[in-house]
């Protein structure tokens, strides 16, 4: 790592070239470190900019897309749902509890940013084996900074989900979403229009915390990444509380006409970019900013990334009104700047200037364009396992699989239903759902996925699995997908074959997404998911998270059956794609073969019966059928409902297989649903007509057996109330503790 002007900086040789280059002249110690931080990684996306470009981003509904805070979507009478997905991996492993709590606290403030009144939270995590104390440590601690900091601020968890996979053991990923409704006219957008404008600064103070955060989350983990523990912010969850109602009460005044908040990079990135973008300049006074510590110099107030901060750009006509809504607050807010029609970033210090900087060249760093080479998984393409002599046993061992087991220890540490929009419970449907208070009578549901293990093996059909599956939940509560975010945890892109994975797995949301018709309005990429000292990366892991739009919410369709009598019908073609699956990794110790194919066509005839089932009010259950495979969503559909299930697994769509690969194949584009016996052929009719392969396969029972017959013989006969204990329990005795 070069020394600039006695600053050690994580740029290359050439970028310190173009720096000298930009300026003219050696930049000063605050220059190159406000530089550093903008060019770095997390900040400038300087790898990926060139490949993320194929992403679909446009659609009718989309307001606002890629390049701003958040995603800003139209779902008609005047509103528009805004939502975004960020990571806070790196600070979240070398301090769970305020690594994951500031992650959260930094999601909320991107929503806010637009405008938007923040109403859903959710998280993605991935932790190595929970058999391990060092992964139950960090999933305790993670949990439980997401939990007291969402419960704090008010704002619901509505879903989320959890992988353990041994890659995550050093790397553990939290990768956490925000939700958010705004009227059309409040939208906001991060930007300096108007010289003269005042830059107020309101919220926390700043403090020591978080300096050079976003180049420590640019870099590999290795023996001495707890010394940047510092590098982690504290969050403050009552005054971010504060913060929110005091900002949208002041955007109602009409004098703030721009907004964004101190998250990665702080002061240095909030004033370029939002300068930037405006084409204008700003200059900074930092005497005039609120400082918790004394002998804070230029570099490290510029450099803060302390929490809970807000930047607003106000109309000085409008100075007094604005502030007297910080007041009523008691928010602390001064005047920190001002806009300037120069172009520049000007840093001053009692009248003198400490730092000038092109507002663009610091804001838009350069890219690179990193070599990338085949990478072939050194999985062996292991035989195909016995087939197991108990079916029986062999669905309850996947039930009390972590991957698969109930998650309830998790999210009952969350407060889901605060803010009176939650409709549905975590575990009781695919996704999750929330009333719209603005619009009567319609809801959005929401859900974040992802499969490292399929990424592993093939990133492409991995990735365009992730938002098959994203959308295949939120259209199974009836909901249309609307749109999507990523979020995509790789290893260090300098290394060819990482790059290379990386770039299939665009390639392959890319196809996806513009078969489906869900347009990409915003995301993140994570480099350097890596264990240096091992040269272990985290497996390829793309999590998606999709929108979509309920029109009637009395037709939310959940997940339990609801009727003994009811019939049971599989739509969706089963394959012998058993590579990455839960009953290979977890049942025999295999990791390689070959992984399921998410075909856009195929998943989104599928999607399309299941709405128009919905629609048409024919289904009482539905349930997407994915990790586990179709005996397991059968058995999830049981357990959550207490009723039983008679089955012929000779009647499901399906090329020729063995019971175990028919039982838990993962292949994609498949639903259960679940319809009174009088709507059972308008039903099919509906998937004829979308030309998707479907079958009427058993019949919910009044009972407590969960019996699947194969050639008339019964070839898994469980009763429900071990089929609950081997799922609600596991995570509970994993962790420690009583169910």
């Amino acid at each position: 790592m070069p020394v600039i002007s006695g600053v050690r900086v994580d740029l290359t040789p050439g970028e310190v070239s173009r720096v000298r280059a930009m300026l003219g002249r050696e930049p000063n110690a605050t220059e190159i470190g406000m530089i550093d931080v903008m060019w770095s990684e997390h900040c400038s996306y300087k790898s990926s900019r060139p490949v993320l470009k194929v992403l679909p981003t446009e659609g009718e509904r989309v307001l606002i897309g890629p390049g701003f805070d958040a995603g800003v979507v139209d779902i008609g009478g005047g509103y528009a749902v805004v939502f975004k997905i960020e990571s806070h991996n790196h600070p979240s492993a070398i301090d769970p509890y305020n690594g994951a709590a500031t992650g959260i606290g930094g999601i909320i403030r991107d929503i806010l940013s637009m405008g938007a009144r923040p109403v859903a939270l959710l998280d993605a995590l991935r932790f190595g084996s929970i058999e391990g104390g060092h992964s139950r440590w960090l999933m305790k601690h993670v949990v439980g900074g997401i939990s007291d900091y969402g419960n704090c601020v008010g704002i619901p968890t509505v879903a989320g989900e959890i992988e353990f996979d041994e890659s995550f053991e050093t790397n553990c990923l939290v990768n956490v979403v925000c939700v958010g409704i705004v009227k059309h006219g409040g939208v906001m957008r991060g930007e300096m229009r108007k010289p003269g404008d005042l830059v107020v600064l309101t919220g926390g103070s700043t403090g020591k915390d978080g300096i050079h955060g976003v180049t420590f989350a640019s870099k590999t983990l290795d023996e001495k990444s707890e010394e940047d523990r510092p590098s982690v912010q504290v969050g403050d969850p009552f005054l971010k509380k504060l913060v929110i109602e005091a900002t949208l009460e002041a955007l109602q005044t009409g004098f703030v006409h721009g907004l964004k908040d101190c998250g990665g990079g702080g002061i240095t990135c909030a004033t370029s970019e939002m300068a930037a973008a405006g084409g204008a300049g700003v200059e900074v006074w930092l005497e005039r900013i609120p400082l918790r510590e004394t002998g804070m110099g230029p570099f490290e107030i510029m450099l803060s990334e302390s929490q809970e901060r807000m930047i607003l750009v106000v109309d000085p006509k409008g100075l007094d009104k604005v502030a007297q809504i910080l007041d009523k607050y008691e928010l602390p807010h001064s005047v920190i700047g001002k806009v300037t029609s120069t172009g520049e970033v000007v840093v001053k210090s009692q009248g003198q200037v400490v730092a000038r900087l092109p507002a663009r060249g610091l804001a838009k760093a350069p890219v690179i364009i990193r070599r990338a080479k085949r990478w072939r998984s050194t999985e062996p393409e292991d035989g195909a396992p016995p087939t197991p002599s108990n079916p029986s046993q062999t669905v309850l061992s996947l039930l009390s699989s972590p991957n698969i087991a109930d998650k309830a220890w998790v999210y009952r540490q969350y407060d889901h239903e605060v803010g009176v929009r939650t409709v549905i419970k975590p575990g009781d449907a695919d996704a999750a759902v929330l009333r719209l208070l603005e619009l009567e009578g319609k809801g959005i549901a929401v859900k974040s996925d992802g499969n490292s293990r399929h990424g592993y093996l093939d990133p492409c059909k991995g990735a365009a699995g992730a938002v098959a599956e994203a959308a295949s939940n939120v259209s199974a509560v009836g909901a249309k997908p609307l749109a999507m975010v990523d979020e995509l945890n790789w290893g260090d892109p300098r290394k060819p074959e990482v790059f290379w994975q990386f770039k299939q797995a665009v390639l392959g949301m890319a196809n996806m997404c513009a078969g489906l018709g869900i347009p990409c309005v915003g995301g993140k990429v994570s480099f350097y998911n890596e264990d240096e000292s091992t040269g272990r990366s985290v497996k390829p892991s793309t999590v998606v998270v999709v929108v979509g739009l309920i029109e009637d919410m009395g037709k939310v369709t959940t997940l339990p059956f609801k009727c003994p009598g009811d019939a049971v019908i599989v739509l969706g073609r089963t394959h012998r794609e058993m590579g990455g699956s839960e009953y290979y990794y977890h049942c025999h110790s295999l990791s390689g073969g070959k992984p399921p194919a998410a075909d856009p066509s195929r998943t989104r005839s599928s999607i399309e019966s299941v709405l128009e089932a919905i629609e048409g009010g024919f289904v009482t259950a539905a349930h997407d059928c994915s990790r586990g495979g179709l005996g397991i969503g059968l058995a999830q559909m049981s357990i959550k409902s207490g009723l039983g299930l008679r089955a012929d697994l000779d009647l499901i769509p399906k090329q020729p297989m063995r019971i175990d690969e028919l039982l838990f194949s993962e292949s994609y584009s498949r639903f259960i649903l679940a319809c009174d016996e009088s709507k059972v052929q308008d039903v099919l009719r509906i998937c004829r007509r979308q030309s998707t392969p479907a079958k009427r396969v058993g019949t919910v029972v009044d009972s407590e057996r969960f019996v699947l017959v194969q050639d008339s013989k019964p070839v898994v006969d469980c009763s429900v109330q071990e089929m609950r204990e081997a799922w609600s329990e596991a995570i509970p005795r994993m962790m420690g503790v009583a169910s």
